[in-house]
This record gives structure tokens, C-alpha cells and sequence, in this order.
């Protein structure tokens, strides 16, 4: 199945929110909520977006012949590339009810393990979604990160549950997630963390931890002082603030500020294998793609992933060829024009 045969049949399968675009920019859904766009004007998704097209890449080719080595080592874990398919929670509301939450990660998790990468899954208000995402984590051997809402300290001792039993590579929380609307009125209300609240949670997981969220250097200290062993440099596409900056903007600066001391991924309008290229010269490790991962399982499940995946992987390892970077510690600044 080639991924233009995705596309094509996630048309029919998908909506009526989404618009299947050749290319996922933010545009033509803009601030359609629910659905996949971004809050207020939509103007951060595209800003996203935009940001890393501005970025050129410096060519070199005056090199001795090699094949690119795109693996990624992710706690321990070998990947075939350094992407990660991103957490996306109901699926049924926001992109057609084909899915709900819990086929939907069957599939994803299932699909990007045979793939050679991991997904992140989503949680949700319903305690099924991630009971049943822990499950399908805990099928193919741990190959995936569970993400947690920030909810409040007692109903995060099941999720903790939920995470050792999913036997886990790392688990993760998207502390961004605290500015979407259903989290805003529940009772204890689930929201922001402070560095001791952090650390609190991190020391109760007990595996690599993931804060999803940062946008500062600041923020980005802080995750590293509560005892955070990862990073995403994240804005949640775009989806809890508007006119914030993009995810390719702020990202040299955090990672001048903590790479040395933690991975460092980053989302948010990333779209071809020469995004991925940019975005580790820029200071990332790897990167998490989510809407394009959506389209893949709606238009092809776990063959949808497959093609992706491959499309990612072959745009970033062509890159790599021609910009003389044989491996990916190659990829640097020097190899980006800003």
C-alpha cells in the first residue's frame, strides 16, 4: 500500500471535520474544534508548520559513499528511525467514528511496532482508554510510551498502575494537555504541575520519564530539576493556546539549554523526512508526529502506518545522503541555514 492509496481511502473514511489535505499545514481545518484544528484563529498549528519550511538545508555531497544509518536508540530500545507516532484522544469525535480511542490504539501501537518505531498513546476522561491502552502496550512487549492527562494525585495512582502493567520502554505526561477545555471542570481539576508535583510523579513511576509540553527554557530546567529524563518541545499542536510561538522556534534555545542532560524530541507541524532532518540538526533527538498517524490508521490501519513510516524514513535517510551526515550525530546545526 503506498501512501498516496492511504490518503485516498482515508477520504472516504474520514470527517466530516477533517480534510484528508495532501499535506497536513493546518489551514484548511484552521479553528475547527472538535475536529483536528487549533484553538482560537488556528494561528499556531500553521505557524507550526510554516516555521520549519523557512529552514533550508545545506547540501554536501563531496563525501566518501555510504548508506545513511537512521536508527535511534530510545532508552535502551533500538528504533529503526527516531519517530514516534503522537497521542491522539478521541479519535471518534475529532475524526469520524470509523475508530474510537481504543480501536484506534490497536491499531496504532500494533502497527508501529511492526514498523520499527513506537507509538505514544492517548488518555482520556474514560478510564477504558488507557486501561486498554496499557493492554495493547503490554501486547507487543512494551513497545510503546503511555501518555497520562495531569490529573489530580489520586486518580494518577491508577494510571501509574496501568503504566507498570503496560511493561513500558517510558512512560510520559502531557502537562500542555492542562489547557484543554474537558479537563478544566472536573473535580479535583486536573491542570498545571509544580516542580514538586512533578517530582512526586516522576519518583512514583519509576521508568524514564517524558514531560510532553515544553516551550521555554524555563519550563524546560524545571522538567530536568523535577527529575524528567526526557523532554517534548511541544505547544499540542496548536490546540491549548494561540498565537504561541513554533515548536522549530524556541527549539535551539532549550536544546542549548538541556541537551547535554536530557533527550529532547519535539512535535508539532513536522511533515516530511527533511522536517526530521532539520529538527535533529536543530538540537532534537527524534520527533512525534500525530495528525499524518491519524490519516495512516483511518486510510490503511496497520498497513497505513507501514507506509508512513516508510515514506518518513526514506525522505530522512535521502537528506542524510545528500547532506554528507552518515549517521545521525552527524546531523547538526552546521547542516541547516536558518
Amino acid at each position: 500500500m503506498t501512501y498516496q492509496e492511504v490518503l485516498q481511502n482515508a477520504r472516504g473514511k474520514m470527517g466530516p471535520h477533517c480534510k484528508v489535505c495532501p499535506v497536513c499545514s493546518g489551514k484548511a481545518c484552521g479553528n475547527t474544534m472538535p475536529g483536528p484544528g487549533a484553538k482560537g484563529y488556528g494561528d499556531t498549528a500553521v505557524r507550526n508548520f510554516e516555521a520549519w519550511k523557512k529552514i533550508r538545508i545545506n547540501m554536501d555531497t563531496l563525501t566518501e559513499t555510504f548508506t545513511p544509518d537512521t536508527t535511534f536508540d530510545f532508552f535502551g530500545y533500538q528504533m529503526k528511525y527516531p519517530i514516534f507516532a503522537g497521542p491522539v484522544g478521541a479519535v471518534n469525535l475529532h475524526y469520524g467514528d470509523m475508530l474510537d480511542d481504543v480501536a484506534y490504539n490497536d491499531i496504532l501501537v500494533s502497527g508501529c511496532a511492526d514498523a520499527g518505531i513506537l507509538a505514544f498513546t492517548g488518555d482520556g476522561t474514560n478510564p477504558v482508554v488507557m486501561q486498554a491502552a496499557s493492554r495493547a502496550i503490554a501486547s507487543v512487549r512494551g513497545r510503546g510510551v503511555p501518555t497520562i492527562k495531569p490529573w489530580d494525585i489520586n486518580t494518577l495512582q491508577e494510571k501509574f498502575r496501568l503504566v507498570e502493567q503496560s511493561g513500558s520502554v517510558a512512560a510520559a505526561m502531557d502537562v500542555d494537555a492542562a489547557g484543554l477545555p474537558f479537563l478544566q471542570n472536573l473535580t479535583p481539576p486536573a491542570g498545571s504541575k509544580s516542580v514538586e508535583e512533578l517530582s512526586e510523579i516522576v519518583r512514583a513511576v519509576g521508568k524514564p520519564f517524558i514531560v510532553k509540553g515544553v516551550m521555554t527554557v524555563g519550563g524546560a530546567l524545571k522538567a530536568k530539576e523535577a527529575g524528567a529524563q526526557a523532554i517534548v518541545v511541544s505547544n499540542h499542536g496548536g490546540r491549548v493556546l494561540d498565537q504561541c510561538p513554533a515548536t522549530a522556534e524556541v527549539l535551539p534555545e532549550i536544546a542549548d539549554a538541556v541537551g547535554k542532560d536530557m533527550m529532547i524530541l519535539v512535535d508539532g507541524g513536522i511533515r516530511d523526512g527533511v522536517d526530521i532532518f532539520k529538527a535533529i540538526a536543530l538540537g532534537a533527538d527524534g520527533v512525534i508526529i500525530a495528525r499524518p498517524y491519524v490519516t495512516a490508521v483511518y486510510g490503511g490501519k496497520r498497513e497505513g502506518v507501514a507506509a508512513l513510516t516508510e515514506k518518513l524514513g526514506k525522505e530522512l535517510a535521502d537528506a542524510m545522503k545528500m547532506c554528507g551526515t552518515p549517521d545521525l550525530a552527524f546531523v547538526t546545526k552546521a547542516c541547516v541555514r536558518m
